[in-house]
């Protein structure tokens, strides 16, 4: 995280693009806001758009407004969030959702500062810095020809790397106590001490949802709390057992004898086929990872997307990708 916070202050200073990677939960809005309130725009607008939580033609009209009669429903114009966003910053997240089309104009936002509404032909020109996120690697989707190569490097100016939560654990107690004072305030609570078993319990678990997860955790000890001090029964039973879904314990299939048999055919292969890998072992993963979440959900897709820290609609994509659907 220190890495993080220095490459933060220093990107901050320029109008570079920047692409924050990271599972979901690990906090880019947070960095993507930090980069804008120490900049030189920092007197300009912060506008935040997510681009897995809108159909393709939702947001289209989102990124670059519309004008009046351009599709049914359009009885007005509007104004677009990249012109929204002139003279500040635009947050793009979950870019890696956004569909081919979508991605040759933002291309060209990004290299001309430019673009038209949906359904006009005036172009506007826009001073805006762009920084985008995505949980999932964009190096992969190339490879997978989901997201354009071109469209990357654009955005792949200044790349920053959040850790999982599970890879920073001596920082759980600070968070902890850090959302404990926002708790308290924002419900007029007095719970000010957390109890060393709770702080253990808090370092062993596997966090799926990161940072997200374990403030949500901390605001509903607060809320369930009778005195003034968090202590372990007051946190989730998941929590409490463990029973997050770990890197080499999903559902019935082993990770390791996965990678073994992907590896083991891989022996054989080189060039393309071997640069093929990698992207299966991923998908693979995922897939398992999904049906047994779903199932441990009785099938409730909302539900299923909180635990795996995602929004619905990315788990749609991914049940189609994947061919889950039914």
């Amino acid at each position: 995280m220190g890495v993080v916070y220095r490459l933060t202050r220093r990107v901050a200073r320029t109008n570079a693009s920047v692409l924050l990677l990271g599972e979901s939960g690990t906090g880019k809005e947070l960095i993507a806001n930090a980069i804008h309130r120490l900049s030189p725009r920092a007197t300009g607008p912060f506008v935040k758009v997510n681009c897995g939580a809108l159909s393709e033609g939702l947001l289209e009209s989102e990124l670059f407004g519309h004008v009046r009669g351009s599709f049914t429903g359009a009885i007005a114009n509007r104004t677009g969030r990249f012109e929204a966003a002139h003279t500040g910053t635009i947050f793009l997240d979950e870019i890696n959702s956004t569909t081919p089309h979508l991605q040759v104009k933002l291309l060209r936002v990004l290299q001309e500062r430019e673009f038209e509404r949906v359904g006009d032909t005036t172009t506007i020109q826009v001073d805006t810095r762009v920084i985008a996120a995505s949980n999932r690697d964009l190096r992969d989707e190339v490879h997978r020809e989901r997201f354009r190569e071109d469209l990357y490097w654009r955005l792949n100016v200044v790349p920053i790397e959040l850790p999982p939560l599970r890879a920073r654990r001596e920082d759980i107690a600070e968070l902890a106590a850090h959302f404990l004072n926002v708790y308290n305030e924002k419900n007029d609570r007095y719970v000010v001490h957390i109890e060393p078993r709770a702080i253990d319990v808090l370092q062993s678990y596997h966090w799926p949802g990161n940072v997200r997860e374990l403030q949500n955790c901390v605001e509903r000890a607060v809320v369930m709390a009778e005195g003034d001090e968090l202590t372990a029964d007051l946190l989730p039973a998941s929590v409490v057992g463990g029973e997050s879904v770990r890197p080499r314990e999903i559902g019935h299939v082993s990770l390791d004898a996965l990678i073994g048999e992907v590896v083991h055919r891989g022996l054989a292969q080189s060039g393309a086929d071997a640069a093929n890998l990698h992207a299966e072992v991923v998908d693979r993963v995922e897939k398992e990872l999904i049906v047994q979440v779903l199932a441990a959900c009785n099938g409730v897709q909302t539900k299923a997307a909180s635990m795996l820290g995602i929004n619905r609609n990315t788990l749609h994509k991914k049940l189609k990708d994947y061919d889950l659907e039914r």
